[in-house]
C-alpha cells in the first residue's frame, strides 16, 4: 500500500527536525555551565579529545587541566663539552642550529620559493584526464489484449577523454603575477637573513651582560674579601684596646652588605646565564661554561663619520631591502590588475574515445524482434579550438581591484620612505650610544684607579691607627661601585658596538 501524501509530508517534516536538531546539539560540546569547571574528555594519554565534557572532572579537578603526557617530554639538548670554554662565535653557532627561529625563518622562505614556482606553472597547460563509468538495469511487464509479455535491458560504458587548456597570450598579467611572487620570494630570504642577524645580535647581547655578571660577581666577592680585612683589622684594633665596640660594629656591617652584594650579584649571575641560554634558544637546564671576553684596547673615536655609516645602512639593512623588493611587488601587482582590462588568448582541445554495449530480452519474441539482441560500438572523436575573450563588463570589480593594488602600491612606498627614516633614526641612535659608551668607560676606568687608590690608603691609615673606620669602609664601599661601573661600562660599550652593527645591517658573525 502506497503511503499517502499526508504521511508523507509528516514525514519530511521529522526528518527537517531531526536535521535541525543535529545542530545545537553540538552545544553539549561547550562548557555546561558560565560559573562551573569545563570537564575535558581525554584519551588514553591524556590528550584532550573534541567532544561531550566527561563525566567526571580531570586530573586536577578545579580550573586546572589534565595534563597530556605526550607533551611531557624535555627537547633534547646541544652537545656540549664540560671542559671546553664556549665563546661568543661558538655561542652564536649553536645558536644558529638549535634556534627555533632560524628555522621558521628558513620554512618561510622555501613556501615563499614554492608560491613563486606555482606562479610560474601558469605558463605551461592545463591537462585533465577523466573516465567516466556507468551501467543501467531495466525490467518490465506488460499486459494487453490477453498477452502478456516481459523484457529485461541492460546498458553498460565507459567514457575516457583527455582535455587541454592553454593560456596563449594575456598582455603580461601572468609575467606580473610572476615578478610579484619572485619578489615576495626575496622578502622571505631577506627575513631569514634577517632572522639570523637578530639571533646573533640577541645572543651578543646576552653573552656580553653574563660575561659583566661574573664580573660583578667577581667584584662582590673581592670586596667581601675587603670588608673581611677591614673587620679582622678593627677586632684586632679592639682586642689590643685601641679600637672601640663602634669600630667593630661598623666593619661588621660592612661585611654584612658586603655579602648582601655578593649573593645579589651570584643571583645576576644566574639569570644572566639564563637570558643567554634563552638567547640561543636552547633548554635552560643545559650547563656549560662561558668564556670571558677578551680585554681589547677600546678606542674614543670611531672611525667612519655617521653620513657613511647612515648611508651604508640605507643600503644594506634588512628592512630597507624588504621594503623596496615590497614596493617592486606592489608595482607589478598593479600591472596585473591592468592586464585583467585586455583580452585573452587560449587554445583547448578535447580528446574523447567511448566504448558502450546494450542488451535487451524480450519474451515472448515480439514480431521480427529476436528473444534477445545485444549491441556493442565505440567511438572515437577530438576537438580543437582557439579563441579570444573580451571583458566587456563585471560590475566594476577589475576596476576596484585595480584600485586596491594602486592602493598598495601607494602604501608599499609610505613604507620604503618609514623605513628609510626609522634606519636614519636608529643609525644615529646606535652612534650617539656607541660616543656615549666610550666615554663613559674611558672615565670608569679611571674612576676605578682613583677608588682602589683610595681604599688602599685608606685600609693602611686604619691600620696604622691614622686612619677612621669609617674611611674605611666607605672606600671599600665606593671601590666595589666603581668597579662595578667599570664592568657595566666596558659591557656597555661592546652591546653598543654590536647594536651599532646590527642597525647598519652588517652584523653577519660574531662581533669582532
Amino acid at each position: 500500500m502506497r503511503p499517502s501524501k499526508t504521511s508523507r509530508l509528516i514525514l519530511l517534516t521529522a526528518l527537517a527536525l531531526a536535521v535541525a536538531g543535529c545542530a545545537t546539539s553540538a552545544l553539549d560540546m561547550a562548557p555546561d555551565r558560565p560559573d562551573a569547571p569545563w570537564k575535558p574528555p581525554t584519551d588514553a594519554t591524556g590528550a584532550i579529545k573534541p567532544g561531550p565534557e566527561a563525566s567526571t572532572a580531570g586530573a586536577g579537578g578545579g580550573y586546572v587541566l589534565p595534563p597530556n603526557r605526550a607533551l611531557a617530554v624535555i627537547p633534547p639538548a646541544p652537545a656540549v663539552n664540560p671542559h671546553r670554554a664556549y665563546a661568543l662565535p661558538d655561542l652564536i653557532d649553536i645558536a644558529e642550529s638549535h634556534n627555533p627561529d632560524t628555522r621558521i625563518a628558513w620554512d618561510e622562505a622555501r613556501k615563499a620559493a614554492l608560491a613563486a614556482g606555482i606562479a610560474e606553472s601558469s605558463y605551461l597547460p592545463d591537462i585533465t584526464a577523466s573516465a567516466v563509468g556507468a551501467y543501467q538495469d531495466g525490467h518490465g511487464n506488460n499486459s494487453a489484449l490477453g498477452l502478456d509479455t516481459s523484457g529485461n535491458s541492460n546498458a553498460h560504458g565507459v567514457i575516457s577523454a583527455i582535455s587541454l587548456r592553454w593560456l596563449m597570450f594575456d598582455f603580461g598579467e601572468r609575467s606580473a603575477t610572476i615578478e610579484a611572487a619572485k619578489q615576495v620570494s626575496a622578502i622571505s630570504n631577506i627575513v631569514f637573513t634577517q632572522a639570523h642577524q637578530r639571533v646573533i645580535y640577541n645572543v651578543s647581547l646576552a653573552f656580553y651582560a653574563d660575561t659583566a655578571a661574573r664580573a660583578r660577581a667577581r667584584s662582590a666577592a673581592q670586596s667581601l674579601k675587603n670588608a673581611k680585612a677591614v673587620q679582622a683589622s678593627a677586632e684586632a684594633r679592639y682586642g689590643q684596646g685601641v679600637g672601640t665596640v663602634v669600630e667593630v660594629a661598623q666593619a661588621a656591617q660592612a661585611t654584612a652588605q658586603a655579602k648582601l652584594a655578593l649573593v645579589q650579584a651570584t643571583g645576576g649571575v644566574d639569570d644572566a646565564y639564563l637570558s643567554l641560554l634563552t638567547a640561543m634558544g636552547i633548554s635552560p637546564m643545559v650547563r656549560m661554561t662561558i668564556a670571558d671576553v677578551a680585554p681589547r684596547h677600546l678606542s674614543p673615536a670611531l672611525d667612519a663619520p655617521v653620513q657613511a655609516i647612515v648611508a651604508e645602512a640605507l643600503a644594506r639593512r634588512p628592512d630597507m631591502l624588504s621594503a623596496y623588493a615590497a614596493q617592486q611587488a606592489s608595482l607589478a601587482n598593479v600591472r596585473a590588475a591592468q592586464a585583467e582590462f585586455m583580452p585573452k588568448v587560449f587554445l583547448s582541445a578535447t580528446g574523447a574515445y567511448n566504448s558502450g554495449g546494450l542488451s535487451v530480452t524480450s519474451l515472448p519474441a515480439i514480431g521480427q524482434l529476436a528473444p534477445t539482441g545485444n549491441i556493442s560500438g565505440s567511438q572515437f572523436n577530438g576537438t580543437i579550438l582557439a579563441g579570444l575573450t573580451v571583458p566587456l563588463y563585471d560590475g566594476g570589480s577589475r576596476a576596484a581591484i585595480l584600485g586596491q593594488a594602486e592602493a598598495s602600491a601607494d602604501s608599499a612606498d609610505a613604507a620604503l620612505a618609514k623605513a628609510r627614516d626609522e634606519t636614519v633614526r636608529q643609525v644615529v641612535g646606535a652612534e650617539n650610544a656607541l660616543r656615549t659608551s666610550l666615554a663613559a668607560y674611558s672615565a670608569s676606568k679611571a674612576l676605578a684607579t682613583a677608588a682602589q687608590t683610595s681604599y688602599d690608603a685608606a685600609f693602611a691609615a686604619y691600620q696604622k691607627g691614622v686612619g677612621s673606620v669609617t674611611d674605611a669602609t666607605t672606600a671599600e664601599t665606593q671601590l666595589l661601585q666603581a668597579q662595578n661601573a667599570a664592568t657595566d661600562s666596558y659591557s656597555a660599550v661592546l652591546s653598543a658596538a654590536a647594536t651599532l652593527a646590527f642597525t647598519t645591517g652588517g652584523l653577519g658573525a660574531a662581533p669582532p
